[in-house]
């Protein structure tokens, strides 16, 4: 008989139980998450010095462990236990809002009883990159929490990095708290973290998907600093939520068709029309701006449709960061508008230590909404993950509920 504590409940700090329900992927299980997530009875982890046990009351859904419950583009469990990880499934979630049920004898930052989220950037200590005092996320070693890493916030119990851990907002409740921080630090990070291209007041950055957990956290953090954001959106109602964020304006992308691929440079009647079509497009942020002002910084995560586009309307010396391809890799840049302009082309993945809490103080301070969208029960985290494949319209974030017996709760 099982000793683990029901789904929408936690056990008294101090008395832990031997196992724990989560939602579990495996090999034989890769593809549609409907099926591949499914709810087993596995052992609670042991914590290693560094590392930290969470009681999960609430956990986030990112469109990584879509990925995992594929097994494509890489198969995350085959590849720990490559290196030596003994376990044969996969517990995701790269976002979470818990209680600290336990610390490691190294840890220092946080304290049992502690309420907190936790950023999804991991790293080995003794990387020697690291130990350089090279910026982390950057390191051979980096890898993404949850995703990379198993026991991530798809159990009852998840282990994180004490660095990682970081102090939950009292004013949200566990549903709340547990939606912004993995797109929430990607976005600050790929806003202010690339000197001489840093974000400041006055200046416009142009959003992709600004209706979507990355874009909403974008045009909030460039509100706090002063900066215009424009966003792109596929119709009205993503816009005018976009504006409610603090958006100067949306252009609707379904207003333009010359997406994808560019024609080859040789073909002049095609890069004519190609051409035309990336300068209405320019025109439209111009008449959302009321002046002829090209974006400093181009928010991109598209990639393959709209990276030929990007660079084609941001400003000379302006940059387009990238954290994802999510309509392809093949992207094509046109290096007569990226060179002779010196426009930079930056990818950015994941965040820092130092990237994560100055974005967590913002949520802290009441600075930055969480954008909630969409909560789910601990059984579908399975059709959590599929919605967001296949696109289902929710505005922010989704997120289920694991130890939190109901939303809600968790706000003082």
């Amino acid at each position: 008989m099982s000793n683990a504590t029901a789904i929408g409940s936690l056990p008294a700090i101090g008395k832990l139980p031997e196992k724990m329900f989560a939602q579990v992927v495996r090999q034989d299980r890769f593809g549609d998450p409907r099926t591949a997530f499914r709810v087993e009875e596995v052992e609670i982890p042991r914590i290693k010095p560094h590392e930290v046990l969470i009681g999960v009351m609430a956990a986030g859904i990112n469109f990584n462990n879509v990925w995992a419950a594929r097994g494509i583009p890489i198969d995350v469990i085959r590849i720990r236990q490559k290196m030596g990880e003994p376990y044969d499934f996969h517990v995701g979630g790269s976002d979470v809002s818990g209680i600290v049920y336990a610390i490691g004898s190294d840890v220092k930052n946080v304290s049992v009883g502690d309420e907190v989220v936790v950023h999804h950037g991991y790293w080995n200590m003794d990387d020697p990159w690291i130990k350089a005092g090279k910026d982390p996320m950057i390191a051979p070693s980096a890898q993404i929490w949850g995703y990379n890493t198993n026991f991530g916030s798809f159990g009852q119990f998840s282990v994180a990095q004490a660095h990682a851990v970081l102090p939950k907002a009292p004013h949200l409740t566990w549903e709340e708290a547990a939606a912004p921080t993995l797109v929430g630090t990607t976005a600050y990070r790929m806003l202010f973290g690339w000197e001489g291209n840093v974000l400041k007041e006055g200046e416009v950055v142009l959003v992709w998907g600004g209706s979507g957990g990355l874009g909403g956290q974008a045009i909030q953090l460039a509100t706090t600093v002063g900066a215009r954001a424009v966003a792109v959106v596929s119709d009205d109602e993503r816009g005018e939520y976009c504006k409610n964020l603090g958006a100067t304006g949306y252009i609707n992308r379904n207003d333009f068709s010359h997406w994808g691929i560019p024609p080859h440079w040789t073909d002049n009647e095609g890069q004519k029309e190609w051409t035309s079509g990336c300068r209405a497009f320019g025109k439209a942020i111009w008449d959302i701006l009321g002046e002829k002002r090209n974006p400093d910084i181009v928010f991109e995560h598209p990639g393959e449709s709209t990276i030929p586009t990007s660079i084609f309307v941001c400003e000379a010396g302006g940059m387009v960061a990238i954290c994802a391809g999510t309509t392809g890799y093949s992207a094509m840049v046109d290096l007569r508008y990226h060179w002779v302009r010196q426009k930079r082309l930056q990818g950015s993945h994941g965040t820092n230590d130092e990237q994560a809490q100055a974005y967590n103080q913002l949520v802290v301070d009441g600075k930055i909404d969480p954008c909630l969208g969409e909560v789910y029960a601990f059984e579908d985290i399975g059709e959590a993950h599929y919605d967001m494949e296949q696109g289902k319209v929710v505005l922010g974030n989704r997120v289920a509920l694991v130890g939190a017996p109901k939303p809600g709760l968790g706000r003082k």
